[in-house]
This record gives C-alpha cells, structure tokens and sequence, in this order.
C-alpha cells in the first residue's frame, strides 16, 4: 500500500502546464543529476500562440488534460506564480520560473517529499509547433525507486503531449 501511494504521488508529479508576461531571465534547467528524468517531443499541427493559449491556461487543464483536476492558478501568468492542481489523487504545489510567450514555460514542484524542474519549449516552424518537454525529479523516494519512478515519468509525459496535440488540434 505504501509502494503503491509513493508511486501515485510519482506519477502525479510527472503530469507533470491567463494573462501574458515576460521573463527576462534564463529558463531553469532540469537536474540533469536527478535520479529521474525525462525528455519528449511532440510536433503539433498548430501555431506556436494556439499551442500557446491550450498549455498556459492552467485554469482549464482538466477539460482537456484527463489525469488532472483542479487546477488554478494563483495570480497572473508571470514567473513566481503559484498554481496548485491534483493529478492521482495527489495535491502538487507549483511556482512558475519561466514564462516566455509562445517560447518558454516551466516551473517547479513539490510533493510529499519530492521535488521537480519541469520546462517546455515550443518552436515553430511552418504553421507547426514543436513541443518539447524536460523534466528532472529528484528527493529520497525518486533515488530509492528509480525505475518505476522513471517508467511512470515517461509515460504521463507522453501522455500529456499526446493530449496537447489532440486539444490543439481541434
């Protein structure tokens, strides 16, 4: 049972997306030192800004993105931003680091003992967006079981971009 609650709040954690505004700063990088991490693209048959407005909605994320409700953004879409959202049953407190529109959006966050950088990347191209999305998670339970935390990473990520695109579109 508790393997079972230690990997749920794992998962809920890699699914591991208002107004605009600018960051000058550099986007954070993902551990690349972390235990667990991941790394997935995605080319979507849309604009950067169309992609753009599905992801940072965060607000409406559970009409589209299936494995998370409640979501709500705790101000303006802007870095130091907080956003809290439940994946698997699974409360995830979250801050925004980056916010670059139709460019960059990451953030970090938190959960029972775990923490994690997660970045997306979009890059047009021809009325494409390539979607790209590094996570890195670290903390006592993300080293102790690297394995499934590293297969159950990988598969909400896919899982999240192939939602994406399929709200994208539409």
């Amino acid at each position: 049972m508790f393997t079972k609650s230690i990997l749920l709040t794992a998962i809920s954690l890699a699914i591991s997306t208002g107004s605009f505004a600018q960051n000058n700063s550099k986007m954070k990088s993902i551990n690349n030192s972390a235990p667990v991490k991941c790394s997935k693209t995605i080319t979507i048959n849309a604009n950067s800004e169309k992609v753009w407005a599905v992801m940072t909605n965060i607000n409406n994320w559970a009409t589209w993105q299936t494995d998370i409700s409640k979501p709500k953004l705790n101000g303006e879409l802007k870095p130091e931003t907080t956003f809290d959202w439940k994946t698997g049953g699974v409360k995830i407190h979250s801050t925004l680091h980056t916010v670059e529109p139709f460019k960059k959006l990451g953030w970090t966050g938190k959960t029972y003992g775990l923490s994690a950088v997660h970045n997306w990347t979009l890059t047009e191209t021809n009325g494409q967006t390539n979607v790209s999305v590094d996570e890195s998670m670290e903390g006592f339970f993300a080293g102790l079981l690297k394995k499934p935390f590293s297969k159950n990473l990988e598969k909400g990520m896919q899982n999240w971009l192939d939602l994406l695109k399929q709200e994208c579109e539409k």
